[in-house]
Order: C-alpha cells, then sequence, then structure tokens
C-alpha cells in the first residue's frame, strides 16, 4: 500500500496533533503513531496545570501566548472545562528563599503572601517548614484529553489521517520527496516530515539518516493519595520553590504527589520506581501533615529535553523537507496553542506572528554548530 500526502507528522501525541490541526486547512497531512492509542506516552500522563512561570524564557513566550485559547477556546472544543483556574502556592524553607526571590523577579504573575495567608490557602502546611511564601493567582488546571482529542477531530475534518499502530521504520529521501515505510509495510510520500515523536525524536533522526540533537527522555514519577481529613478539591497547586516536590489536587478529593524527579531514561513505556514515590511523600511530609496510609496509584511519564532545555522547532540544514518540532520536556499542553500556531506558520513558510522573537534561541541547528 502506499499514499501520497504533503506532510507526514511522525508522533500523535500533543505535539504532532496540535501541528497536524494547524496545517489541516492547507495540506494534506498524515499523522503516523507507533501505538494503538495517540497520546499513550507523555501526553496521557501530563499533570495538566498550566503555570505561566514554568521552564525557560522561549516556553514562557509560548505559554502567555496560549492563554487566550484556553480562557476563550473555539467553540467545539468539546468541554466546557477546558480551563478551570487553580493557584500555585509556592513555599519557600530557608534555603530556598532564592529561588522564591528569582520566581518574583521575573515579573510574570508571582507575588509574596504571608505565612498565614498561605496556610489559609493550604490548612496542612506545617509550621516552621516555610520562611516565606508566594502565590500565582493566574494558574489552571486543563483538560489535556479533550484539547487533544480537539485538535484530533480538527485534523481529520479537514481531510487528514491517522494511522494508529504503524512505527516508522525506514525513512528515506527519494527523488524529492520523504518514504516513510512502516512496521506493516506501509509506504507513505510526502516532501515533507515533521519529527514529532518526543522520547524517541532522536530515534526517528537516525531513521533518516542525520545526525541526533541529544534528546534526554527524563522519567516523573506521581502518585494518588487520599488525604483525608482534608477536603483539598479548591486548595492551590502547592509546591517548594526550587521545585523538588509538588501535589495538586486530582479528581476533587485526592491529590497527586511527585518528586519532581528527571531521571535520565530511555523511551520506552516507563512505569514508576517504588523509591521515587516514597522520595516523593517523604518531601510532602516534610512540608504538610497529611498522613498517608496508602498509595491508591501510581505511575511514571517522560519529559524530553534538548541539551539547553529549550524547544527544538525548526527545519534540518542536511536535507531538505525535514522539520523538528521536540524537546517539550514537561511544557507541551500548556504551549500547545502557540505551539501549533507557529510551527505551521514555519512550515508554511508565514510570519510566524509574535513568537518570531524566540526563533533563535529554539533553532534545532544551535546543537550542529
Amino acid at each position: 500500500m502506499s499514499g501520497d500526502c504533503d506532510v507526514i507528522i511522525i508522533g500523535a501525541g500533543i505535539a504532532g496533533a496540535a501541528v497536524a490541526a494547524g496545517l489541516g486547512g492547507t495540506h494534506k497531512v498524515v499523522l503516523l503513531e507507533q501505538e494503538a492509542q495517540a497520546g499513550y506516552h507523555t501526553t496521557g500522563r501530563s499533570a495538566a496545570i498550566w503555570v505561566r512561570n514554568y521552564g525557560p524564557p522561549d516556553v514562557r513566550v509560548l505559554t502567555g501566548l496560549s492563554y487566550d485559547f484556553y480562557q476563550h477556546p473555539p467553540a467545539d472544543i468539546g468541554t466546557d472545562r477546558l480551563a478551570v483556574g487553580r493557584k500555585i502556592l509556592y513555599l519557600a524553607p530557608p534555603e530556598q528563599t532564592g529561588a522564591l526571590d528569582a520566581l518574583i523577579g521575573q515579573g510574570l504573575g508571582v507575588e509574596e503572601i504571608s505565612l498565614a495567608e498561605a496556610k489559609a490557602l493550604c490548612p496542612a502546611i506545617i509550621d516552621g517548614y516555610a520562611a516565606r511564601a508566594g502565590v500565582e493567582s493566574d494558574g489552571f488546571d486543563m483538560d489535556v484529553a479533550a484539547l487533544h482529542q480537539f485538535y484530533l477531530r480538527r485534523m481529520r475534518e479537514a481531510g487528514g489521517r491517522i494511522m494508529l499502530r504503524h512505527r516508522a521504520g525506514r525513512i528515506e529521501r527519494e527523488g524529492g520527496l520523504w518514504v516513510v515505510e512502516c512496521s506493516d509495510g506501509t509506504v507513505m510520500r510526502a516532501p515533507v516530515v515533521v519529527n514529532a515523536a518526543g522520547a524517541w525524536g532522536d530515534e526517528v533522526a537516525k531513521l533518516a539518516g542525520l545526525a541526533p540533537l541529544g534528546l534526554v527522555p527524563r522519567r516523573r514519577t506521581a502518585a494518588i493519595i487520599d488525604p483525608a481529613p482534608y477536603e483539598v478539591e479548591h486548595w492551590p497547586m502547592v509546591q517548594s520553590a526550587a521545585h523538588d516536590w509538588y501535589v495538586r489536587t486530582e479528581a476533587r478529593t485526592r491529590l497527586m504527589v511527585t518528586p519532581c524527579d528527571e531521571t535520565p531514561d530511555t523511551p520506552h513505556d516507563v512505569q514508576p520506581e517504588e523509591i521515587d514515590v516514597a522520595i516523593g511523600i517523604d518531601r510532602m511530609q516534610k512540608a504538610l501533615n497529611i498522613p498517608v496510609r496508602r498509595v491508591e496509584r501510581a505511575w511514571a511519564g517522560l519529559r524530553t529535553f534538548t541539551p539547553d532545555r529549550s524547544l527544538a522547532f525548526g527545519w534540518d540544514n542536511a536535507v531538505p523537507g525535514f522539520f523538528w518540532c521536540v524537546g517539550q520536556g514537561g511544557y507541551g499542553i500548556q504551549t500547545a496553542p502557540a505551539a501549533s500556531t507557529l510551527v505551521s506558520a514555519m512550515i508554511k513558510g508565514e510570519d510566524p506572528g509574535p513568537a518570531a522573537a524566540i526563533l533563535p534561541a529554539i533553532d534545532p541547528m544551535r546543537f550542529r554548530q
């Protein structure tokens, strides 16, 4: 079987789906996904909270540019709860006051509050843990599944196709086109290939005969606990100023706990390690008086970073028609609306708009120099 299209996108997580939706109105798109479910790996395991002050400067630009989409989404988004407000509470023990100052100094909405105000927001705070506290008031929970399905639906409505269980096995440039042969023998041809394969991004590049960027998948662990006797539905997300643990409300009555681990790993269906779950709970319990009788469930996901932790969006200059869309780390969901607009414009050769200022910082070819 063979097929022709304008753009082949490899990876159907939030990155690939958002780009497919952005290109669908002008390009015939095919979205290839190695798993039986789109977004099975990183997208499906997101903590699902929008934090303006999270990530390097280029990420914060795209996060800010995505805000209006979340607050005023398209009518066909499929949910009335795409964005539900949740404050971010930062607790700084004495050794982390510099980290709190840095957050406040970014000028992106983190304000210092008293410890009494912090405890009013989260009554479980242990007296003496924090020397200072800050709050970010414009954060919100995101409906990741609704956003992901919205992008996939938009792509299909424009005539695009998603092909599940189709792992790219051979990627070659022939006669001015990219030829992608999948694991089942399907062959697709297009002038443009978009590498949105997340943790597998460097492997895809190698299949195409290109040098890798040095992407590093890092394991992040999370666990669900019962926070009784506390009622946590309206708690803020609570985290240390140095981001070495946080908790956030899950399903109104539970808490998700993470040690914010970033353990280098390999691209695979990553599973949680008991020690990481224990570390997360221990760090939380130094700050919050919450007994943990049992862990209800735990999981892990891969957050893939470039060597300098900024994004990598752009053309590979070694060969025509190969576009990188990788390195989203833990920021792929909260930046998706602006990333969709930016990457689509770059592929179409159009004005990238207000995100143009970050193009030098996210050029993937910076790792080839």
